[in-house]
């Protein structure tokens, strides 16, 4: 996560500390959600010495947060990026569903999506925070559309199919089904979801 804090580039020290305080704070607030995550818990945390080296780097909270954002974005993304790449088959996105579903069971289906969480906390309260989701959740879906248009352009997909709503409502489907999967602590509401749109895709097999 590269930065630069007012017009002046960190330097690999400073971008280090930077990165630490970010990633201490991600944790924290997808624990504890940012409202529950104080400035003390997050210099603890990062292993900071002062108040004053936090705001250096992020100038006030709500800077912070956004930075928060950015490092889910990316954490997420990492995680699904060598699956999203793939994406251009139906085997690849049963493989696709198949991790997802194995991600939850990892974590004991609790957490729920990072980014999610994020936006039912943020999307009413701060407006910065907001734009910046759906910038995040706009890559999401980019990826997954990429995947569909590759099957249109191969002919597996046939031209009545519309890739952009189809990976709209993937990614829209994911997301209730995290949720559903967070509060039931089992996968069955997600499983069930992400089976149906898959074979929704399916109709438009040729």
């Amino acid at each position: 996560m590269t930065s630069t804090t007012g017009t002046r580039r960190l330097t690999p020290k400073g971008q280090a500390t930077r990165d630490r305080i970010a990633a201490a704070a991600a944790a924290l607030m997808y624990e504890h959600g940012v409202a529950g995550t104080s400035t003390e818990d997050i210099l603890k945390a990062a292993r900071v010495s002062s108040p004053s080296q936090l705001y250096h780097y992020f100038g006030d909270k709500k800077s912070l947060v956004q930075a928060v954002i950015e490092y889910q974005t990316e954490r997420v993304l990492d995680f699904q990026r060598p699956l999203l790449g793939r994406l251009d088959s139906f085997e690849a996105l049963e493989a696709w569903r198949d991790a997802v579903v194995r991600a939850q069971h990892a974590r004991d289906c609790r957490g729920g999506c990072p980014l999610g969480s994020l936006s039912a906390e943020l999307s009413d309260a701060d407006p910065q925070a907001r734009a910046r989701l759906v910038a995040a959740y706009a890559q999401w879906q980019d990826a997954i559309r990429d995947g569909l248009r590759s099957m249109q352009e191969r002919g597996e997909l046939d031209g009545d199919a519309d890739p952009d709503r189809l990976a709209l409502a993937l990614l829209t489907a994911l997301q209730g089904g995290l949720l559903m999967t967070q509060a039931h602590r089992d996968t069955a509401a997600l499983e069930a979801v992400l089976d149906a749109m898959i074979d929704r895709v399916r109709r438009h097999a040729r």
